[in-house]
């Protein structure tokens, strides 16, 4: 199912509202929406970005929850708990944009042929260790293939060229970006 602008506006406000909430010290309140989609348990990132650069950046890559409340969640968790950049404050706020990616499911994929850069994402994972880029990144840096799936290795904590390793797997998803 698709998110309607409706669906869509609804997610950043609620992401909006969350955060400011927080910032002036009252209860995190956010009115959920309720169309059906937003009751889907989806994966989602919500991310921050201040004057265009990255201030927080956090998300599930399954649906564990429903919509509405990951995103609610992951608000919080961008603007307050990423351990790469310190919390968000109040001054900071007025020059804060925030982007809402939703996933579809992951697919695992046999062939890094079947990745189309600008439309997939890349989830790699090996032992241990896995890491996850939205789509959007690999287009805002303009990577070919074999530079994305080296930086997603790279995100996992393994050497840039793991991807070419049998027993290394690669996921595909998509994202609605927002």
């Amino acid at each position: 199912m698709k998110l309607s602008d409706e669906d869509k506006d609804n997610l950043k406000k609620l992401a909006y509202d969350v955060i400011e909430s927080a910032l002036s010290g009252k209860q995190i309140k956010g009115s959920m929406p309720s169309s059906d989609i937003l009751k889907e348990k989806r994966g989602a990132f919500v991310t921050l970005k201040k004057k265009g650069e990255l201030k927080g950046c956090i998300g599930y890559i399954k649906g564990v929850k429903p919509l509405s409340e990951t995103v609610q969640e992951m608000a919080i968790q961008a603007a307050f708990h990423d351990p790469r950049f310190a919390p968000l404050d109040k001054d900071e706020w007025k020059d804060i944009d925030i982007e809402i990616s939703v996933l579809t499911p992951m697919k695992k994929i046999q062939s890094v042929d079947e990745i189309e850069v600008g439309t997939h994402g890349l989830y790699i994972e090996k032992g241990f260790y896995s890491g996850l880029l939205l789509p959007q990144v690999a287009t805002e840096n303009n990577w070919d293939r074999e530079t994305f799936l080296g930086y997603t290795c790279w995100k996992a904590g393994l050497p840039e060229d793991a991807w070419k390793h049998k027993d290394t797997k690669i996921y595909i998803f998509s994202a609605d970006v927002f």
